[in-house]
């Protein structure tokens, strides 16, 4: 029992701390002017998906977006952004958080699967809500799906090197080991 305690403990906290990256790392690259181009809310939350238990991750995906919205008003609420930035965090780290766990924690079928989940969802979602905003469903997709290769190169990059990091480093991937 104290075991789980201190994962989900772990969890919790490791979840509150990519939460607050996913609000932070999105102003520096404002800042910087790179922009959304590198999905720059979404990468730490990936990275929660492999650090914290399922619930967890997926709590942290869904309110991350919610709460810059409201603390700096991007995303935009409307047209409905951060909805559809919510669901894709809680698909991002669900499915890494899932995949991780299930294929005994190996970084590259958890990765890509999250990250094709994801853009999949951030198709459809954004095919859908194009047209109830007067713009071209097709162009709006596809914008989509092409606006985000940078950021999708960015987790490919970053997500496996912060992991092996953290493995080398800390215990903070639990007693399990990784594989590539």
């Amino acid at each position: 029992m104290n075991h789980m305690h201190n994962n989900s403990l772990r969890s919790m906290v490791m979840s509150a701390a990519m939460t607050a990256l996913a609000l932070l790392l999105p102003m520096a690259f404002h800042a910087a002017g790179l922009g959304s181009y590198f999905l720059p809310m979404l990468l730490p939350l990936l990275l929660n998906g492999f650090l914290s238990s399922l619930p967890w991750a997926m709590l942290a995906g869904a309110v991350a977006p919610w709460v810059s919205a409201l603390l700096t008003g991007m995303p935009p609420i409307y047209p409905p952004v951060a909805l559809i930035m919510s669901i894709e965090g809680i698909v991002l780290a669900g499915t890494a958080s899932l995949l991780f766990r299930l294929l005994n924690r190996r970084i590259w079928p958890a990765l890509l699967g999250a990250i094709t989940a994801d853009r999949v969802v951030a198709f459809l979602l954004t095919w859908a809500m194009a047209g109830r905003f007067g713009i071209s469903p097709k162009i709006a997709a596809f914008g989509t799906f092409v606006g985000a290769l940078p950021g999708v190169a960015l987790q490919i990059a970053v997500v496996p090197l912060v992991l092996r990091a953290l493995r080398t480093r800390t215990s903070i991937l639990m007693d399990a080991e990784i594989h590539g």
